[in-house]
């Protein structure tokens, strides 16, 4: 079912309304920003990490090397004041924390935090206002912008945050703490936008299993699992080449494989809904014709060397697939799950398709979620 059914019309409706549906479902599932329950008390904030896969120690360990500079709009909430000294005590990412300095600091007192190090701006007396209020105006210009609703609008941390991203004074932001996805994603989309020849913003959930012979690895990365509830062909193509981006720049995959997923394997069944990923397969060879990618294909054609060779002999990808697109979100979300709680993965989720990063936290995260958005925010900024 298109979107279009809901009235819902232009592009930023359409991602708003995803929005929608990434708050809600975490509020449902009682979950953090990784879509796990968080393993860590608060001891967590100090670097004492009881478990870490090994994927997240090469993900921090990339990050220490870029020492990116990541902005929090949410800079007075405690969670977060705790999480930037763990980042800079860590050597992690420059942590910029927004708001009032005196409400920070107070904040750093009640809970023992050390903010030696940590830059601190309030937007409201921020002498780069001006300029930031200036270029939001030329930006937004044609859709009616006045120069005093951007001035107004730069007051607000969220949308100076995502201003210093656009200018590159910050690498990338990280919110969701206090704030909700469509408050972050909306003036995203309105000010970064999208990369070059990607058109929707989506997920993506780095996998890592204790099946080392799954994957890369036992690294896998499934898109989309959070954000686009029925996506169009076109959609599905989109974010399976952004799902590849993020393999190859987050997870170090050189070689991202690409299956699309389906009830059906190369036309093995007849309907409606595998057609669809057929067309989606078609556009995301248009897209990115050096990507490797096929479809559609049964999950266990896509990672099962036997089953490939029956269902899809001669598929570059079958069998060995390391990016798996699910059809919608029902079974993106469904499938995480399910390769979570019975298969033992442990799961990190990031949102792609921004032209410079932007991640979003579940309202009930940890500091150590806090800490693990902001270092893979800092690694996508490399690219």
């Amino acid at each position: 079912m298109g979107l279009n059914a809901c009235g819902i019309k232009s592009k930023y409706e359409r991602q708003a309304f995803h929005a929608s549906y990434v708050s809600l479902a975490r509020r449902k599932m009682g979950l953090n920003a990784c879509g796990i329950k968080s393993k860590h008390d608060s001891d967590a904030f100090e670097g004492v990490l009881v478990h870490m896969s090994k994927m997240l120690e090469k993900i921090r360990a990339r990050a220490r090397s870029l020492q990116k500079t990541i902005v929090f709009p949410e800079g007075e909430e405690p969670r977060t004041v705790q999480a930037a000294a763990v980042l800079r005590k860590e050597e992690l990412a420059q942590p910029l924390l927004l708001g009032s300095p005196g409400k920070i600091r107070e904040v750093a007192f009640e809970t023992g935090t050390d903010l030696v190090g940590i830059q601190m701006v309030d937007p409201r007396e921020s002498p780069k206002a001006g300029e930031y209020a200036a270029a939001l105006c030329e930006i937004r210009k044609a859709k009616g912008m006045t120069e005093a609703e951007a001035a107004k609008l730069v007051s607000d941390p969220m949308y100076y945050g995502i201003m210093m991203v656009k200018m590159d004074e910050a690498d990338g932001l990280v919110s969701g703490a206090v704030h909700t996805t469509g408050d972050m994603l909306r003036p995203a989309l309105q000010i970064i936008k999208t990369r070059p020849g990607i058109k929707v913003v989506s997920s993506s959930f780095l996998m890592d299993c204790p099946n080392r012979d799954l994957g890369e690895n036992g690294l896998l990365v499934y898109a989309d699992c959070v954000v686009i509830p029925c996506p169009t062909a076109e959609e599905l193509a989109n974010i399976a080449v952004s799902a590849a981006d993020t393999a190859r720049t987050l997870c170090g995959i050189e070689e991202p494989r690409v299956a699309f997923l389906s009830f059906s394997t190369k036309g093995s069944a007849k309907h409606e809904l595998v057609s669809k990923v057929q067309q989606a397969v078609a556009m995301a060879h248009e897209l990115a014709p050096e990507l490797l990618l096929d479809g559609e294909m049964q999950f266990d054609a896509a990672l099962v060397p036997e089953v490939a060779a029956a269902k899809a002999p001669g598929s570059p990808v079958a069998g060995r697939a390391n990016v798996l697109i699910f059809p919608d979100l029902q079974t993106g979300n469904i499938g995480y799950k399910i390769t979570q709680r019975i298969g033992g993965a442990e799961c990190f989720a990031v949102l792609q398709g921004l032209a410079k990063p932007c991640n979003d936290l579940s309202r009930g995260c940890s500091v150590e979620d806090i800490v693990n958005t902001a270092v893979f925010t800092a690694v996508q900024a490399q690219a």
